[in-house]
């Protein structure tokens, strides 16, 4: 990496603070660098409050020196009024010279207009610097903004003959497939998202509680595809503190394209990003209708001869990680 990568890399792993509190903002990292040291730094705050820029600037403790500082951020600044004021706006008002930029903000609010307006007025810009690790940092405000709904991860652990739960449910103890480092990692993933899917014999059978336990953060909502609205109330997911949607018959019509008329639903009820934890026919239905843009696999070493088969994935972009002596393995949807 070169210099200008190595503070684009430092900005990201800023910007991982912002997760998922500044949602349905993007969550952007900043910071400030003087002489090679680095004065000041920020992130996005909760939804509503300032942006990264506006933080980072903030921290510097002598602002005299940010006229001869560069700046660096994920996001293209932005150049309009929100909820506050303009980034841009800022930058100019304390005559930083030199912006460098992870990428630009697809948002037509601000699409180009943020670097227009610091080139007109005399600012050093330079942009694209590690786009991949920033596009993949802000993938789910870039898919809410240019598709136009909910970022969609599909997860599932598998057993090594390639099932996803055993043959027969109803049992007094779950089997768990996945070890106890995946199972906490999994809940991370959670934390990070607006909302978790499943279908109602999931529920039904499992009885989970789809909470955050094994991981410090809040609890993502919970969204139940249940066509008759008739899960029992003394199930786990109504005796947690988490927000539990129900969509029946009356929201979407369950004869076609199941999983589209979710995803307009999830997003009038200002869902930017969900995960899909099953079962079985729920994942397929989702990648039947190639809705998805990430599927998260925990293989386990582990086998059940007979059992609910796990889903079949035709995607090549992959990419694997050891946990312990599970594989966690991620598809990108081409």
């Amino acid at each position: 990496m070169n210099i200008h990568e190595n503070y684009i890399n430092r900005c990201v792993q800023i910007a991982k603070n912002a997760i998922p509190l500044a949602y349905p903002n993007p969550a952007v990292g900043c910071c400030i660098v003087h002489d090679d040291i680095i004065i000041g730094e920020g992130y996005t705050s909760k939804y509503g409050g300032s942006h990264a820029e506006v933080n980072a600037i903030s921290s510097v403790r002598n602002k005299n020196l940010l006229s001869k500082s560069s700046l660096y951020v994920t996001l293209e600044p932005c150049s309009h009024f929100g909820k506050t004021p303009p980034c841009s706006d800022l930058i100019l008002k304390y005559n930083i010279p030199r912006v460098y930029i992870g990428i630009n903000d697809p948002n037509p609010k601000v699409s180009g207009k943020g670097v227009k307006k610091l080139k007109e007025n005399g600012v050093h810009v330079e942009i694209n610097i590690l786009p991949e690790i920033c596009k993949n940092h802000h993938k789910i405000f870039l898919t809410n903004i240019t598709k136009k709904r909910p970022f969609i991860i599909l997860k599932w652990a598998e057993t090594a003959d390639g099932y996803i739960a055993p043959k027969e449910k109803k049992i007094a103890q779950p089997i768990w497939i996945s070890n106890e480092y995946s199972r906490q990692l999994s809940h991370k993933f959670r934390s990070e998202i607006d909302s978790i899917l499943v279908g109602s014999k999931t529920i039904i059978d499992d009885n989970p509680r789809l909470n955050t336990r094994n991981w410090p953060g809040k609890s993502p909502k919970i969204v139940v595809l249940n066509r008759k609205n008739n899960l029992d109330k003394k199930l786990n997911i109504f005796k947690i503190d988490s927000e539990v949607l129900i969509i029946d018959e009356k929201i979407i019509d369950y004869n076609k394209n199941i999983a589209e008329q979710t995803l307009k639903y999830l997003k009038s009820k200002k869902i930017y990003s969900v995960i899909v934890e099953g079962g079985a026919q729920t994942l397929n239905t989702f990648l039947k209708e190639n809705l998805w843009d990430e599927i998260k696999v925990f293989k386990s070493k582990k086998k059940l001869v007979n059992g609910t088969s796990a889903p079949v994935i035709q995607s090549s972009r992959f990419s694997e990680e050891k946990i312990m002596d599970d594989k966690l393995i991620t598809y990108f949807n081409k």
